[in-house]
């Protein structure tokens, strides 16, 4: 009798070993979807009145600078809360391309948008990658 509860418990273990990898891919991959998600959320609006607010500076400059320290601060928040390594790495490029905006702005010079939206484009494929 032994004999027949060892094999099925064996098989059982080594069934086991198998999907515990497996299952942590699957919690990791289902966290980084989810840090993606919240990420995804708050930084399109905020690139959006970035991008809106530097379209309409000739109107009102002080929404310009607003808007930068609204996705600032969103990111920031995010970047504490990420769990994903991936996803954490591209909000950091993200911030320094917001501090970069943020010093033309200080220094009176038109910013160059572009590596914001490069940055952006880079959490958006870290995130669908």
């Amino acid at each position: 009798m032994p004999q027949s509860i060892t094999r099925p418990a064996t098989l059982a273990v080594a069934a086991l070993i198998a999907i515990l990898p497996l299952s942590a891919v699957s919690c990791s991959a289902a966290q980084k979807a989810l840090d993606c998600g919240n990420t995804a959320i708050k930084i399109t609006g905020d690139i959006t009145d970035v991008t809106n607010a530097f379209n309409n500076a000739s109107n009102d400059a002080a929404a310009a600078g607003q808007a930068l320290q609204k996705l600032k601060n969103d990111l920031d928040q995010l970047g504490k809360n990420s769990k994903n390594t991936d996803v954490s790495k591209a909000i950091t490029d993200l911030t320094t391309q917001v501090d970069k905006v943020q010093q033309a702005v200080n220094a009176k010079q038109v910013p160059d948008l572009k590596p914001l939206g490069d940055a952006a484009g880079n959490l958006t494929q870290v995130c669908t990658g």
